[in-house]
């Protein structure tokens, strides 16, 4: 059953809330990192991404980098830019993008969830991703990036959400891509412990976005039960920060395909190639979505096309009938010989956030072909994980994405 437990959060004073909240670290390169933080220096990529402290010729991942991040964070806390909370509160986090929200809870879980896969993933990771947020998280001796976690809608904790949420937040301010952050407090036991027991009946939680950072709380997490071999589980580095959102809350958007060459044939052979693979209809100039599971989008050459998967490709398996595994196995392996979507370099990825224009930008610049996918389902998602197998590459684009800075768990203890 899974642990949920409430924190004492380090988070920003009111007044620089809006000024520190971050996109994830790993969303920017290095020279964007540099242009937001010298636009903006209190933004906690300044702390996610210390190199920005440095000029160009230090290695990213330096000793010294890690020792700065630790450094600001420990000044900014010390300058009052950040206060901490006296007691362990749950936290509601909402964000609204283009008129809609989702809403979540801040709280930690636990490593031993994630290593007995109460908390189930549906990606693998890379040792060289998880091996930077490791340091940074060792050295910080701090959790800045919480995981974006998933779970099947309970009321007892929609119950207390909704309740809460009538009250005035503590924060509520639009950052400069439009996206509105609202956050409030739990505070009354009564309410903490109706949460807690809420996720106490759970027998799996997910891993929406943020693997890698999960992987890496955990490891460390391990190293340091490897360090105080008499540790009894009540330490902070037994836990770590989530943020978990209800499944009726969440929206996957799509994450599309472009590929720079047609598998040796020209447009009209591709075209027929596609004919005999799927239902094609033609759609003309005009950018079209797929509306439906079963239907993908093609730009070719400056022409839109519906392609519709025929029923007999089906085979009840959760990953093979997902659509993008569909076109994978389909086109992009024996047509566009893409065997390896993690490495090819013929293929790209292009979020949906981005919309059909980019789509079309590309295949109009360095790209041939383009396939717009319709969007991953939550409970498709949840399926995989459940079968114990992983998604192809790319699968899912979760926004909007959560801020870093927001909420700070120490892994520094009392005793």
């Amino acid at each position: 059953m899974a642990i949920v437990k409430p924190f004492k959060a380090i988070r920003p004073a009111k007044e620089y809330a809006s000024q520190i909240a971050a996109l994830p670290y790993d969303v920017y390169n290095r020279e964007e990192s540099i242009g937001v933080v010298s636009a903006n220096p209190l933004s906690f990529l300044a702390i996610d991404r210390a190199e920005t402290a440095f000029d160009m010729s230090v290695d990213i991942y330096a000793d010294c980098v890690y020792d700065k991040a630790r450094e600001l964070m420990e000044s900014r806390i010390a300058d009052g830019y950040f206060i901490q909370d006296e007691v362990p509160y749950f936290y509601i986090y909402r964000l609204t993008m283009d008129g809609r929200s989702q809403t979540g809870l801040v709280g930690l879980a636990s490593i031993d969830d994630y290593q007995n896969q109460v908390i189930k993933k549906h990606e693998n990771t890379r040792a060289d991703k998880e091996l930077d947020r490791i340091r940074h998280v060792d050295t910080c001796n701090a959790q800045s990036g919480p995981i974006f976690l998933a779970y099947r809608a309970k009321e007892e904790i929609r119950e207390v959400v909704n309740r809460v949420m009538k009250d005035a937040p503590l924060y509520d301010f639009v950052s400069e891509d439009g996206i509105g952050h609202q956050v409030w407090i739990i505070s009354d036991p009564a309410d903490i412990v109706q949460v807690s027991a809420g996720f106490s009946g759970m027998k799996e939680i997910y891993i929406a976005d943020g693997h890698h950072r999960c992987a890496s709380a955990a490891k460390v997490g391990l190293k340091r039960r490897e360090a105080n071999p008499n540790f009894d589980g009540t330490e902070e580095f037994n836990y770590f920060l989530s943020v978990f959102f209800p499944d009726e809350e969440l929206m996957i958007m799509d994450y599309n395909r472009v590929v720079d060459n047609l598998g040796g044939m020209d447009e009209e052979g591709f075209l027929k190639k596609m004919s005999e693979i799927f239902v094609v209809t033609p759609l003309g100039e005009k950018a079209t979505k797929p509306v439906f599971k079963g239907q993908i989008t093609m730009y070719l050459g400056k022409q839109w096309y519906l392609l519709e998967v025929p029923e007999h490709y089906y085979t009840g398996d959760p990953v093979r009938d997902l659509d993008v595994s569909i076109l994978q196995e389909h086109v992009l392996t024996p047509v566009l010989h893409i065997a390896d979507p993690k490495t090819d370099k013929h293929i790209d990825f292009v979020g949906g956030i981005r919309g059909l224009k980019e789509l079309e930008r590309r295949v109009h610049t360095d790209m041939k072909v383009a396939f717009a996918m319709y969007p991953t389902d939550i409970q498709e998602l949840f399926s995989v994980a459940d079968a114990g197998l992983l998604m192809p590459p790319k699968s899912t684009w979760f926004e909007p994405k959560l801020r870093s800075g927001l909420f700070i768990h120490s892994l520094k203890d009392e005793k």
